[in-house]
């Protein structure tokens, strides 16, 4: 790659970079004033548990913060229960919530929260967040104070709680027979977005945390574009050559970027983005109307919105799940499940800083009832 094309790269990152911590701060003000808060928590007992990744450096520090909130609050001790590599957190929280529990706690990355959330989808229990990871999406796009640890427990114990749609998918490989089926919160995709994720560098994401994708996208957005059938709602399919193909429920990248600004947690659709650049002027074209948030139309960038979408491809193609690998697929196939999850989220006095745990003040919160 040549140089003044690394510094073209650098400048318009450096302006992402600017542009997204403006966005961050006004999203910070709106959440301030209470706009995503829908119920308030009524007082009494409340059954915890928590679902938490192990190896992750801040699980010492979970569990021993977690014990002293639940006994403050007059509660029992938590429900701990660890992931394994065969066991990521699907058969924990179901048990958790075969024990009762009112709220799960998901500690760890995105694919902790999705397993946590797969279990937790059409039932009372609430899911709490605890983004122990690199992406935290869902954490993120709920307003959470992904770096204060303490702070998410609170709000996972005493937060205001909502529901959300959550995204099911099924995924075929032709060539290889393999099938396998999984649930999404954030943005799932096919193409360029899946292969930047598997070209990340583990080191440079272990030093950097998100920022190092950019350095394998930047080394992948000169690449050939892949002939894709696309159906929405059972429509015709339409035939594209594509980079990537996106399908969300939330479209809040980290840094702030609302890659896809009308994406509703709650509307009961998907918003389904096609990206057909063929070369960097393209991507450039993607990326301003992203920054700016430009409500006029480009043709190197569609956006749908539907309840169902359908996508095939000849070869095996690599596919994501809220920012993890899910393998090669030549099919995948994507519904909403509307209002299917109860999570807790950051109610207004919690989008203050407080030094400590606050028993004292703090709504003791009991099982929910209904879909709120």
């Amino acid at each position: 790659m040549s140089t003044p094309l690394i510094i073209l790269l650098a400048l318009l990152a450096a302006a992402l970079v600017a542009l997204s911590v403006w966005a961050w701060l006004q999203r910070r003000r709106r959440l301030a004033a209470g706009r995503v808060i829908v119920k308030t928590l009524a007082p009494g007992h409340q059954r915890v548990a928590m679902v938490i990744n192990p190896v992750k450096v801040q699980a010492p520090a979970a569990r021993a913060l977690l014990a002293e909130a639940c006994e403050m609050a007059g509660w029992d001790p938590p429900l701990i229960l660890e992931t394994t590599r065969r066991s990521p957190g699907y058969e924990q929280a179901r048990l958790a919530v075969e024990q009762g529990a009112d709220v799960v706690l998901a500690g760890g990355g995105d694919g902790t929260v999705r397993e946590v959330a797969r279990a937790l989808a059409n039932t009372e229990a609430a899911l709490g967040l605890l983004p122990l990871g690199t992406g935290n999406l869902l954490a993120r796009n709920l307003g959470l104070p992904v770096a204060d640890l303490p702070a998410s427990i609170r709000t996972a114990l005493h937060g205001d709680q909502r529901r959300i749609d959550m995204g099911t998918i099924s995924f075929d490989n032709s060539v290889s027979g393999e099938h396998s089926s999984s649930a999404f919160l954030v943005m799932g995709g096919i193409g360029l977005d899946a292969e930047v994720i598997a070209a990340t560098r583990d080191d440079l994401k272990k030093r950097v945390g998100w920022l190092a994708y950019s350095e394998a996208g930047v080394r992948l957005l000169p690449g050939r574009r892949t002939r894709m059938s696309i159906s929405v709602d059972g429509e015709p399919p339409v035939f594209r050559k594509v980079r990537s193909v996106l399908f969300a429920n939330l479209g809040r990248l980290p840094a702030g970027i609302d890659f896809i600004p009308e994406a509703k947690m709650d509307d009961g659709l998907l918003d389904v983005v096609v990206m057909s650049p063929r070369s960097l002027a393209g991507w450039l074209w993607v990326a301003g109307k992203v920054v700016t948030k430009n409500p006029r139309k480009i043709p190197v960038i569609d956006y749908r919105r539907a309840r169902t979408v359908e996508i095939r491809v000849a070869q095996p193609t690599q596919t994501q799940l809220d920012g993890d690998l899910t393998g090669a697929a030549t099919t995948v196939r994507v519904q909403v499940d509307p209002l299917a999850l109860l999570v807790r989220a950051p109610s207004p006095d919690q989008q203050r800083p407080r030094p400590q745990f606050a028993h004292s003040s703090a709504r003791s919160p009991g099982r929910a009832s209904g879909r709120n």
